[in-house]
C-alpha cells in the first residue's frame, strides 16, 4: 500500500459518504444528533479540496492531512476521534513509502487505540470501537472481507448503547445501527478493495 493508493482509498471512502449522507444522517436521527452523515461528509469533502490545494507527498503528510481536517471540520465527537485515529497512524508510518500488511493492521491499531482513550469506550458499547476493533483482528488474520463488515455493522443494532449520546436512550438505543460503525464500515470496506 503506497501513498497513490491511501489516496485512493480516501477518495472512494468520501465518495461513498457522499452518496449515503442522507441515510447515514437517518442513522444518526434514530439514537443521536442526525448529522453524522453530514459532518462527515463535510470534514471528508473538505480533505478532498485540502489535497487539491497543497502538496503532500509522503504516507505519513497524507494520514497527517486527513487527520487535521477531520478533527478541524467534523462537530460533534466524530471530528476528534477520527482525527486523533489519523494523526495516530501518522506518527508509525514515518518515511515509509511502502506499507505492508504488517504495517497496515500495525497503524490501523494504533488508530484504534486512539479512539479507545479517547472516548474511553470499549467493545460491546455500541461505538465505532465495534467495527473497527474486529475489523483489525479480521484483517491481521487475513479474513476481512466486505461481507465480514457489513456483518459487524449490522452487529451493532442489538446493543444497547452505553457510551456518547446514543447512552441517554438506554434501552430505546437497542434495534438501530451504530452511524459511527456504519461510517467505519465504509472505510474498512474501500480498504479491502484497496487490498485486492
Amino acid at each position: 500500500m503506497n501513498q497513490e493508493k491511501i489516496v485512493i482509498w480516501f477518495k472512494k471512502w468520501a465518495s461513498v459518504i457522499n452518496d449515503e449522507m442522507d441515510y447515514i444522517s437517518d442513522l444518526d436521527n434514530a439514537i443521536g444528533d442526525g448529522d453524522h452523515g453530514f459532518n462527515m461528509s463535510k470534514g471528508l469533502t473538505a480533505y478532498l479540496e485540502a489535497r487539491d490545494s497543497k502538496s503532500v507527498d509522503s504516507i505519513t503528510d497524507e494520514l497527517k492531512l486527513m487527520g487535521m481536517t477531520l478533527l478541524s471540520k467534523v462537530g460533534g465527537a466524530s471530528g476528534p476521534l477520527y482525527g486523533s485515529a489519523f494523526l495516530a497512524m501518522a506518527k508509525l508510518t514515518g518515511d515509509k513509502t511502502e506499507l505492508s500488511k504488517e504495517d497496515l493492521v500495525e497503524m490501523l491499531q494504533a488508530g484504534i487505540d486512539s479512539i479507545k482513550r479517547l472516548g474511553k469506550a470499549v467493545r460491546y458499547e455500541k461505538t465505532m470501537v465495534d467495527l473497527w476493533e474486529p475489523a483489525i483482528d479480521l484483517l491481521r488474520n487475513g479474513s476481512l472481507t466486505p461481507s465480514t463488515v457489513d456483518e459487524l455493522v449490522e452487529a451493532t443494532a442489538p446493543l444497547k448503547a452505553t457510551k456518547g449520546r446514543a447512552s441517554y436512550l438506554g434501552e430505546r438505543s437497542i434495534g438501530h445501527i451504530d452511524p459511527g460503525s456504519y461510517s467505519s464500515g465504509i472505510l474498512f470496506k474501500k480498504l479491502v478493495e484497496m487490498l485486492n
